[in-house]
């Protein structure tokens, strides 16, 4: 069992960044692939990034590339997202996820944190 939560949303201008940290319990952290989604008011939950295990492989959805880094510290079983350049179309619920293997495939993700939300003003 993995349980995770999220932390660092909020409220930001046009242009502005922010950190978003998802913090995991139990042991076993190292072993799995970790994404980051949103889902803006009325939309679908959508991919926005994942890294594998070890950090050897990242994946980005094309609408963040360039602006967002994913990133992981195994030792502080943490995950991070760096955004940049934030839009308002950014504006979303934020959740991270645990799976076996790095996919954009939201189904393919077993452990889910609650959400941290994200607004980007115009």
């Amino acid at each position: 069992q993995v349980q995770l939560v999220e932390s660092g949303g909020g409220l930001v201008q046009t242009g502005g960044s922010l950190r978003l940290s998802c913090v995991a319990s139990g042991r076993s952290f190292s072993t799995y692939a970790m994404g980051w989604f949103r889902q803006a008011p009325g939309k679908e939950r959508d991919f926005v990034a994942a890294i594998r295990y070890n950090g050897g492989i990242t994946n980005y959805a094309d609408s963040v590339k360039g602006r967002f880094t994913i990133s992981r510290d195994n030792a502080k079983n943490t995950v991070y997202l760096q955004m940049n350049s934030l839009k308002p179309e950014d504006t979303a619920v934020y959740y991270c996820a645990a799976g076996r293997m790095i996919t954009m495939d939201q189904n393919q993700y077993v452990y889910w944190g609650q959400g941290t939300q994200v607004t980007v003003s115009s």
